[in-house]
């Protein structure tokens, strides 16, 4: 930084309130400013100035997923990392893969880290570890699932209520053999859509066959096979509610295996690209994650900034959309 001062021929303070953006500076000065810092390669070091900060800021925080790499993550990703960015925060993100000791792992290594916050889609049953950290003042908020033995901000979807309208649409198209195929049973998600499944059926009055659920799911090889188990009973379903869009694309593989992608009627619950794209388009039931993530991330910097208001769970609707797959009535 004093070289930079020397090569513009300015205070070593005025460097610093460029650097920092803070107001104050003329802009003839923080042109030159800017120039000297592109002659002489300057970066600066966000680890130094923190430790030199009142407030020990490192304008980072963490988010853990469940894979990074899967539709649903990404777009939660891409919306919190934006409203982070319009704040200049950098964003670490990793995935926990349903694993609990992945999750603790990754959170340790983003506190090692002096991240500022946290955005965190937990695998582990039990959130009740962070709590020292939250009281060293670390923020927290929890996306797509209510944080278990902690008391801090959530968003989530009502997930219970788009499975329930997903099954709906399916029987008011003349299904009575609907089946769910879903995630995880310990995934609170998969269990409040299989809930909302099962309370469609019963408030219609369908038969509520156990063979036609089939859980434990989560990737698009398990569901491909979970549906062509399925279409092998004696009875087989007319109808497929999918719990994912990850389980949404093995129904839709199993279906086009045996070309019976347009006589089964499919509404996945989760949109993801491509949906619309296919023969027959998906109809899902989508979910606004780049609200769902804008809204935790603004959370998570209210909370940054100080508000200590009693935690809140913000819980968003879903849509359905209608496009072609879950419109297929059943054969005569």
């Amino acid at each position: 930084m004093r070289d930079v001062a020397a090569l513009a021929g300015v205070s070593l303070k005025t460097v610093s309130r460029v650097v920092n953006d803070e107001a104050g500076v003329s802009a003839a000065l923080r042109e030159r400013v800017r120039a000297a810092v592109e002659r002489l390669g300057y970066r600066h070091n966000l680890s130094a100035s923190s430790l030199r900060r009142l407030d020990r800021r490192t304008a980072t925080i963490g988010i853990l997923l469940e894979n990074i790499g899967n539709p649903f993550s990404s777009a939660l990703h891409r919306a919190i990392e934006d409203v982070a960015r319009a704040r200049g925060v950098v964003v670490f993100a990793a995935s926990s893969d349903e694993s609990a000791t992945r999750e603790r792992d990754a959170i340790g290594e983003f506190l090692a880290r002096r991240v500022d916050g946290l955005i965190v889609m937990s695998a582990s049953p039990d959130l009740g570890y962070l709590r020292a950290e939250i009281e060293a003042g670390t923020a927290v908020v929890t996306v797509d699932r209510p944080p278990a033995f902690l008391d801090v901000d959530c968003v989530v979807t009502d997930n219970r209520d788009g499975a329930l309208r997903g099954t709906r649409h399916l029987a008011e198209h003349g299904h009575r053999r609907i089946a769910f195929v879903g995630d995880l049973p310990s995934i609170w998600t998969a269990t409040e859509r299989r809930a909302g499944y099962l309370e469609a059926i019963r408030d219609l009055g369908l038969d509520a066959d156990a063979s036609l659920v089939k859980m434990g799911l989560h990737d698009v090889q398990q569901s491909a096979q979970a549906v062509t188990e399925l279409l092998a009973l004696p009875d087989p379903p007319t109808a497929i509610l999918a719990g994912q869009s990850l389980v949404t694309m093995g129904t839709i593989q199993a279906l086009r295996e045996v070309r019976r992608q347009h006589e089964i009627a499919v509404v996945g619950v989760d949109d993801f690209p491509l949906a619309d794209m296919v023969e027959p388009a998906i109809s899902v039931v989508a979910q606004d994650l780049p609200e769902i993530g804008a809204r935790a991330a603004e959370l998570l910097f209210a909370r940054m900034d100080g508000d200590a208001s009693p935690a809140r769970r913000d819980v968003m609707p879903s849509q359905l959309i209608a496009r072609g797959s879950g419109e297929i009535r059943p054969a005569r």
